[in-house]
């Protein structure tokens, strides 16, 4: 079950929420508007940085090893 971030055009909060399907209609829990857009998540990687903060001039360096960061060895 995918969880999606979102804000509100409403009221500018900023809420997660699983969904179940995509045409599931979702309401901001602060105000109840439905005009929300899906935010680009951030995540972590396995050695603990932001990868959105791990970015070089040669893409992703996170962590030991290839473009993804995983030493899965891509390259």
């Amino acid at each position: 079950m995918p969880i999606y971030e979102y804000i509100c055009e409403d009221c500018q909060t900023h809420f997660e929420k699983i969904v179940l399907n995509k045409m599931q209609e979702i309401a901001c829990p602060k105000c109840a508007g439905k005009r929300n857009a899906i935010q680009l998540s951030v995540f972590s990687s396995a050695n603990g940085a932001n990868v959105a903060s791990t970015k070089s001039s040669g893409g992703f360096s996170g962590g030991g090893g290839s473009c993804c960061g995983g030493g899965c060895g891509c390259n």
